[in-house]
């Protein structure tokens, strides 16, 4: 009981993970935001261009952005817009969190539904122009809601992935749900009860996620039929 006190309630200490549960799911929830939207449009510029040629400039920018960010560490990301890229401006560093993970993890969800659009059969398009709809609407209607559902366990992924990244945010000095953790076991000296509830707490909230992925894909299923 002392173990808990000391680590809980003295210092009203379980006001930190609190705290920093929600700093964790605010960068979480702007990263996926900026990192689905990046992730789309540049998935639609480069599947566009391989099956036009069009848009060889844009395609160029995006396999550069595409190379930099997955060939370098999150962390050194973090760093750079944190202490470079944002060092002269006065935005908090939640917002350039949300930023420099939304701009890693749109690499990563690009790629993902890139490789969803180019699983519809080229007679998916075909259709479409056959009924009189141009390439974007064909885009739109036809081959996006297919994509979608091909790729949804692979982005629910990448957000459960982009929830446990954040974990490092810490070293641009916001308090999230692991600093928050590490600080109650720099005052108590025992890291085994902030460090397993921190883990606790990170593992609930994906199987939260993960059930709500699950439901949306029965959903998805039973539209089908």
């Amino acid at each position: 009981m002392q173990r808990i006190h000391d680590t809980f309630i003295a210092e009203e200490r379980w006001i930190w993970l609190v705290d920093g549960l929600k700093i964790t799911l605010e960068i979480t929830i702007m990263a996926v935001i900026i990192g689905v939207i990046l992730g789309f449009l540049i998935a639609i510029i480069r599947s566009m261009h391989d099956k036009t040629g069009k848009f060889k400039i844009l395609n160029i920018i995006c396999q550069v952005y595409l190379t930099v960010i997955r060939g370098t560490p999150t962390m050194i990301q973090i760093l750079i817009m944190y202490l470079i890229v944002f060092g002269w401006s006065s935005l908090n560093s939640i917002i350039i969190g949300g930023i420099a993970f939304g701009i890693n993890s749109g690499a990563y969800v690009a790629e993902i539904v890139r490789s969803g659009i180019m699983s519809i059969p080229e007679g998916q398009t075909e259709a479409g122009r056959s009924l009189g709809l141009n390439y974007a609407q064909t885009m739109r209607y036809i081959i996006m809601p297919q994509a979608f559902k091909n790729v949804l366990p692979a982005l629910v992924n990448e957000m459960i992935v982009l929830i446990k990244e954040t974990a490092i945010i810490g070293y641009i000095g916001e308090m999230d749900l692991t600093k928050a953790a590490m600080l109650i076991q720099s005052r108590t000296y025992d890291p085994v009860l902030p460090l397993l509830t921190a883990a606790l707490i990170y593992l609930a909230v994906v199987m939260l996620l993960t059930f709500f992925m699950n439901k949306l894909e029965r959903s998805l299923r039973t539209n089908e039929r």
